[in-house]
C-alpha cells in the first residue's frame, strides 16, 4: 500500500497554465487599452479643484428659472410614454418572431433575432441625431429615437418570457380545438402578462432618463434648456436643471418599482 496521498485539485495542470496565461493575456489588453487612452494626468491631478470652482457656482440654484423647464419637463415625460408605448406596439411582434416556440418558420426566428440585436446595438443618441436629421428637431425625433432603441430590449425580454410558458396550457387549448389566436388569446397572453408589465415599466422607466439627455442633439425635452444653458454657462439655471432631473428619475424609479412589485 503507497504511503503518498494525492491531494485533490479542482484544476489540473494544463488548465492551471491556461487560467494564468488566459490572465496574463487580460491583464496585457487592460494595460495597453489604458496606455492607448492616453490619459492626461495633469488634468486628473486638478479635477478636484475644477470641480470645487464648478459647484461654487452652480450654488445656489436658480429658483426662479425653474418655473421655465416645466414644459421642457412635461415633453421628457411625453416623450418616454410615448416611446415606450410605441416601442412596445412594435416589439409585440418581433418578440413572437425572435422566440424559438411561436415563430412560424427559420427565417422570420432569424429576422426576429436581427431586429432584437439591431435595434438595441445603436445607442439612443446615434437614434435621435438620425430622426433630427430626416424629421428636424423637436419632440417627434425624441419619441421615435426612444422607441426604436426600445425595440430590442423589450422583445428579448417578452420572447424569452414566451419560450418558458408552460406548453401543457397551450397543448390542452389546441387539443379543444382553438385557433392560433385562440391559443395566443387563451394560453400564451395570460402566461406572459405578469412579465410584460414588468418589462414595459422598467423600459420606461430607463426611457425616462433618455430622454433627459436626447435634447442635446435636439430631439426635445429638458436635454434643449440644459444644453443652452451649459453653452451659456448660466451655471446656476444648469444646478436647477440638474436637481429637477433628479427628482423627475426618482419619481419615475419609485412608479417603476411600485407597478413591478404589484404584478411579481
Amino acid at each position: 500500500m503507497s504511503n503518498s496521498t494525492d491531494s485533490w485539485s479542482r484544476f489540473d495542470r494544463r488548465e492551471r497554465l491556461l487560467r494564468f496565461f488566459g490572465l496574463l493575456a487580460g491583464l496585457v489588453i487592460l494595460v495597453a487599452a489604458w496606455r492607448a487612452m492616453e490619459v492626461n494626468y495633469g488634468y486628473a491631478v486638478t479635477a478636484p479643484r475644477e470641480l470645487a470652482d464648478l459647484f461654487s457656482r452652480m450654488y445656489p440654484p436658480n429658483v426662479g428659472y425653474s418655473r421655465k423647464i416645466v414644459g421642457p419637463l412635461l415633453e421628457t415625460i411625453n416623450i418616454s410614454i410615448l416611446g415606450t408605448a410605441l416601442a412596445i406596439v412594435m416589439a409585440i411582434p418581433v418578440a413572437f418572431l425572435g422566440a424559438s416556440n411561436t415563430t412560424p418558420n427559420k427565417p422570420a426566428y432569424l429576422l426576429g433575432k436581427f431586429i432584437i440585436s439591431f435595434t438595441r446595438s445603436v445607442n439612443v443618441i446615434i437614434w435621435a441625431l438620425i430622426f433630427v436629421v430626416i424629421f428636424g428637431p423637436g419632440a417627434l425625433a425624441g419619441v421615435l429615437a426612444i422607441s426604436i432603441r426600445s425595440i430590442g430590449f423589450t422583445a428579448k425580454l417578452i420572447a424569452e418570457a414566451i419560450e418558458e410558458i408552460d406548453r401543457g396550457s397551450v397543448e390542452a387549448v389546441t387539443a379543444a380545438g382553438a385557433s392560433p389566436v385562440d391559443v395566443l388569446i387563451y394560453s400564451i397572453v395570460p402566461q406572459i402578462k405578469p412579465a410584460f408589465i414588468s418589462v414595459a415599466t422598467l423600459r420606461w422607466d430607463i426611457n425616462v432618463r433618455a430622454s433627459t439627455i436626447i435634447g442635446f442633439v435636439g430631439a426635445g425635452g429638458i436635454g434643449v434648456p440644459l444644453q443652452t444653458e451649459i453653452n451659456y454657462f448660466n451655471w446656476e439655471a444648469v444646478l436647477t436643471i440638474l436637481i429637477s432631473i433628479l427628482g423627475l428619475v426618482l419619481i419615475s424609479e419609485g412608479i417603476s418599482a411600485y407597478l413591478r412589485k404589484k404584478v411579481m
